[in-house]
């Protein structure tokens, strides 16, 4: 056998193993994906509420500590939807009036050059869709069921990750030099080492990123209201959430803010949505991520993209978040492990 076919072999049999373990991987956590959302979104919360219950603790005492500072990020939350419901409703009637007027301004631009639709496609468009309610009505009712077993699933994740936050923010230092402690003693620095790099770049990349989105997140609800389009409040938080999944999500969402100003204020006001998308993207690419992301991720924007796109494909909207985080916390043990400080 050549020395050429001889290293090519030795190569794939290694690769078969590696695709071999990284399929088991995912198979296991496609099993307990619950299980892993849950402690992802625990990571999450420990690491943005980790720092004001240790300011906190200064205080009180840390179980205390701990207790505020989840008890006043719950509240926070819940008032804001809250408050995005009340804004919702107060503004649904002339919403609804405004998307009227909005679709009657539309059916003469669609009519011209260079789409030519025929007169009253959208009425013909509303039509089928209400037929088609009418004739799904039962499988659509099915659907509702199912969604409702749905959110029992998501609010048993939610309960989980709150019950793993409380033990990662109050003591979740001590649980990992356990878990080190009960490795064999040649590999205990390098764990260590590999962890504490892991934590430290997952913990900037959450900062950062919720630093991004609630800046992008005030610049649209400020322009969407300051242009007059209808809802500027729950598009803001639109966005803030959409901000999490690098590259596609703002766009996405800004799309949203696009449509909704084109059928409640018409052409002109949407073209300036547009060149708000432009203006938002230019800033968080080229001003926020620089400044914010570097110092905790620093990966090429082609491996976020790809990592992006290869989440969404293996997991849709959870997998897109969860990449970039993933893939930036696997390179930083990778740097930290080939440091001096990691040992043999």
């Amino acid at each position: 056998m050549s020395p050429l076919l001889r290293t090519a072999a030795e190569y794939c049999w290694r690769l078969l193993v590696v695709g071999a373990v990284v399929y088991t991987v995912f198979m296991v956590l496609g099993r307990f994906h619950e299980v892993g959302v849950a402690v992802f979104l625990g990571l999450v919360a420990t690491a943005l509420l980790r720092p004001v219950a240790d300011l906190l603790a200064r205080w009180v005492p840390r179980s205390v500590a701990v207790a505020c500072a989840l008890l006043g990020s719950i509240v926070l939350a819940l008032g804001a939807l809250a408050f995005v419901g009340e804004t919702v409703a107060a503004e649904w009637n002339s919403l609804v009036v405004e998307f009227r007027a909005g679709l009657g301004r539309l059916e003469p631009l669609l009519e011209r050059p260079p789409l030519r639709l025929s007169p009253h496609a959208l009425e013909d468009v509303r039509d089928r869709i209400g037929s088609y309610l009418s004739s799904h009505r039962s499988s659509l009712l099915s659907t509702a069921v199912s969604g409702a077993g749905r959110l029992v699933e998501a609010l048993t994740v939610v309960a989980l990750s709150l019950f793993c936050s409380v033990f990662f923010i109050h003591s979740g230092d001590r649980h990992w030099r356990w878990i080190c402690s009960q490795l064999p003693q040649g590999v205990q620095q390098r764990v260590s080492v590999g962890g504490r790099a892991a934590w430290r770049t997952f913990t900037g990349y959450t900062h950062g990123i919720v630093l991004v989105a609630a800046t992008n997140a005030v610049l649209v609800g400020v322009a969407l209201f300051a242009l007059g389009v209808p809802l500027a409040v729950p598009l803001a938080l639109l966005e803030f959430f959409a901000a999490f999944v690098p590259l596609i999500g703002s766009p996405v969402a800004l799309a949203v803010a696009v449509i909704v100003a084109l059928a409640a204020k018409g052409p002109l006001i949407a073209a300036l949505v547009v060149v708000l998308i432009v203006i938002i993207g230019q800033i968080e690419g080229h001003l926020l991520h620089p400044l914010v992301m570097s110092w905790a991720v620093r990966l090429h924007p082609v491996v976020v993209a790809l990592s992006v796109v290869a989440g969404a494909i293996a997991a849709g909207v959870l997998g897109a978040v969860v990449a970039v985080p993933l893939v930036s916390v696997v390179w930083a043990v990778r740097q930290a492990l080939r440091s001096p400080q990691a040992g043999p």
